[in-house]
């Protein structure tokens, strides 16, 4: 029986590597930057009044990443947010593998394009070591998440982790496997 490969996975393999290893003249093929996984984690800080809203969060965080979520805790205490040590705070999960291309396939395929008034993401949310962060405002915008059963519209942070040693690898990488970033 032969193994379902993701279409983005394929893509990168067959096409965009090789662009990659001619454009910025590799030595060797170990040296082309590839996507070495997808952080997604979301945090609800009215978690502290009612657990049902973080509770929630992680339902919809699972359908989304299609993978089981850990629930973050407060790593100090703080007086002015009502936050104490210890406290589930939030959501995350890291994505690897095939489930890292599926989900990336989904976010640049189906996701962005939903968002109300999309003119692409920003260009200038890497870190200086080619890893890419990008907020979303609104879950709703992936197909998984029925309407009409959220507690609330959250946003959700994804951070792409890139085994590119620059930004402008990292850009390009991302740009080749169809990121639409904002002109």
């Amino acid at each position: 029986m032969e193994k379902f490969i993701p279409n983005l996975k394929k893509t990168y393999k067959e096409k965009v590597a090789p662009e990659l290893f001619s454009e910025f003249g590799y030595k060797s093929k170990m040296q082309i930057p590839g996507i070495e996984k997808v952080s997604v984690s979301v945090g609800v800080g009215e978690a502290i009044a009612n657990k049902k809203l973080l509770d929630a969060a992680v339902k919809e965080l699972e359908q989304i990443t299609g993978q089981h979520v850990v629930k973050t805790k407060a790593r100090k205490s703080i007086a002015n947010f009502k936050v104490r040590e210890g406290q589930e705070i939030g959501a995350v999960v890291t994505l690897r593998g095939d489930n890292m291309w599926f989900f990336l396939e989904r976010l640049i395929g189906i996701a962005l394009p939903r968002v109300k008034d999309f003119k692409g993401v920003k260009p200038n949310a890497f870190d200086g070591n080619g890893n890419y962060s990008l907020g979303i405002t609104e879950q709703i915008i992936f197909p998984e998440i029925d309407y009409d059963k959220i507690e609330r519209v959250s946003g959700l942070n994804v951070a792409i982790v890139t085994s590119a040693k620059t930004d402008e690898e990292g850009f390009a990488l991302l740009k080749k496997l169809g990121m639409p970033f904002a002109k």
